[in-house]
């Protein structure tokens, strides 16, 4: 039961986040679009961690490269998706007032997804891989 919380709690947690992020851009005052781009960033950050972890045996104490150089990327993916509303809003594509409402988007989102991996990320008798 405490599995079916955790994803319940995850899924408003992601469909407030995607909420900040249609607010940034179809609020009337703002009213442009180019902040989408940062679902490319959702759909990319958790890639490079899932295929290390189907590469690398759990079972070595110690770390690896395959997992460290998939922690880097994720985050370059991280920090990026933080980077390009305020390059936007920096080039006046969007006004700041959208940049922000994008940046907490950013941020419930990306807590969203670590607190996924967090509780489905463990390999025992309810994970991520069941689903």
């Amino acid at each position: 039961m405490a599995g079916i919380k955790a994803l319940i709690s995850l899924s408003f947690g992601g469909a407030i986040g995607l909420m900040f992020l249609m607010l940034g851009c179809a609020l009337p005052i703002y009213n442009q679009y180019w902040p989408l781009f940062v679902l490319f960033f959702y759909i990319l950050s958790p890639i490079p961690y899932c295929i290390a972890r189907r590469l690398v045996d759990d079972t070595d104490a110690m770390s690896n490269a395959c997992k460290e150089l998939a922690i880097f990327l994720t985050t370059g993916i991280v920090v990026s998706a933080f980077g390009l509303p305020i390059v936007f809003a920096r080039a006046r594509l969007i006004e700041w007032g959208a940049c922000a409402l994008v940046l907490t988007g950013n941020t419930v989102i990306f807590a969203t997804i670590l607190g996924f991996f967090l509780v489905f990320g463990s390999n025992d008798d309810f994970s991520w891989q069941q689903w």
